[in-house]
């Protein structure tokens, strides 16, 4: 994993690997589904790498022994709607205890600015360690505004976590939220005159959900 101040962009193989097939335009809704979930799921894995851990008393078939468990820390995953949504499932593969909230944001194609029209968090939200997920940061609008209403509720820290970034939408991210990381599976070129990430995937919620 490639670590630049606050972004991390995760090298794996097989992240990379899935990464090409998701970004083919042959792929079909159905296996660009899974290819999201899937992703998701690697990224997570390296993402929460640096959970603490404690010691606990453990008795194998064998014998007592001291063995690791996370050290108390809870988590919360926070989709932005409605592409995110497509890496909740991964994310909940490896982390089934975490609590989900939802927040809803669209981009307006004339301004490229997100506009506000769900959230829904987690009670305990306070108590907890957020992950934002979109798939793709491009103009860095979305997320900036997802991460600014989560902090509004003041959980215990906020990372970020995405597939496909723009170098405009990192900028953009880290200048207004320096204190969140920022984890992607690759930086693309750049934006074009529409704000699409280049070369990028496409509409990451056109293609999860089928509606090109």
């Amino acid at each position: 994993m490639q670590k630049n101040e606050n972004v991390f962009v995760m090298d794996h193989p097989l992240i990379q690997h899935k990464l090409t097939f998701l970004r083919d335009e042959a792929t079909g809704t159905k296996n660009f589904r899974e290819l999201v979930s899937e992703i998701a799921t690697l990224m997570c894995y390296e993402a929460t790498r640096d959970l603490p851990l404690m010691d606990v008393e453990t008795a194998t078939p064998m014998e007592k022994t001291t063995t690791k468990v996370i050290a108390g820390r809870k988590l919360a995953f926070v989709p932005i709607l409605r592409a995110g949504l497509g890496m909740v499932d991964g994310m909940l593969n490896l982390v089934p205890s975490a609590k989900v909230g939802h927040i809803g944001l669209y981009r307006d194609h004339e301004t490229l600015k997100p506009v506000e029209y769900y959230n829904k968090l987690p009670q305990d939200i306070e108590e907890r360690d957020v992950i934002v997920l979109d798939p793709m940061l491009a103009t860095g609008g979305s997320a900036i505004d997802a991460i600014t209403i989560v902090k509004r509720s003041h959980p215990k820290s906020i990372k970020f976590l995405c597939i496909i970034a723009a170098p405009e939408g990192i900028k953009a991210l880290t200048e207004v939220h320096p204190d969140v990381h920022v984890y992607c599976a690759a930086v693309d070129r750049e934006l074009n005159q529409n704000g699409y990430i280049m070369p990028g995937l496409g509409d990451a919620g056109d293609r999860i959900f089928g509606t090109i």
